[in-house]
């Protein structure tokens, strides 16, 4: 897929805007779309602390392109804001110093999240890959529902439950919905508990 996109691309001179935030969740073998020959030429990645080293909120990210396209962006955001505070700087520094056991130790709590909201999305009898990485889970709702928003609705008023409708992502998302991991053991336990007791 990767290198059909870079072919696309430098077929029809169009830039490509990778936006790789969640590469290192629950992926065992991340990616970068400029891995693939030629991609530089075409492609701008962007990637975050903020999933891959907990530091949501920071705002501290990075950016990978050809010269050309870093120094165009360089320019544009000169004029936008000014240097991050000395300190985000270095803590962003040491987060990116931190050796494999810290992304298998982060992700060994995201696989054991995901496994609550398989039980979560099984008694909602929902259909879904076991294959997804990142920080959410998109699931193939019940024919029985209209929509996204009709199982959002039940779960929310009867269970007391929020889980984002897909709808809301475009229309795509009309017949999904969607969990994040970023809720605790105990809270999914919970969950589970309220939508069996209305579903």
């Amino acid at each position: 897929m990767f290198e059909k996109l870079v072919a696309f691309g430098r077929k029809h001179q169009i830039l490509i805007c990778h936006d790789n935030p969640y590469s290192f969740i629950l992926n065992d073998k991340p990616e970068s779309l400029l891995s693939i020959e030629g991609a530089k030429e075409v492609v701008i990645e962007l990637n975050s602390l903020s999933k891959s080293q907990n530091m949501a909120g920071w705002r501290v990210g990075m950016l990978i392109a050809a010269e050309d396209r870093i120094n165009e962006i360089l320019r544009f955001k000169s004029n936008m804001d000014s240097g991050m505070f000395l300190p985000v700087q270095l803590a962003a520094a040491k987060a990116l110093s931190l050796d494999q056991s810290w992304y298998d130790s982060v992700n060994k709590i995201y696989t054991a999240r995901r496994e609550k909201v398989f039980e979560l999305l099984d008694v909602l009898k929902c259909v879904y890959s076991k294959q997804q990485v990142g920080m959410f889970v998109w699931a193939k709702i019940p024919t029985t529902y209209k929509d996204g928003y009709a199982l959002s609705d039940k779960v929310l008023y009867e269970a007391n439950v929020f889980i984002t409708p897909g709808d809301i992502f475009g229309s795509a998302g009309n017949n999904y919905i969607r969990v994040s991991l970023c809720g605790s053991l105990e809270k999914f336990t919970e969950a589970i508990k309220k939508i069996k007791a209305c579903v």
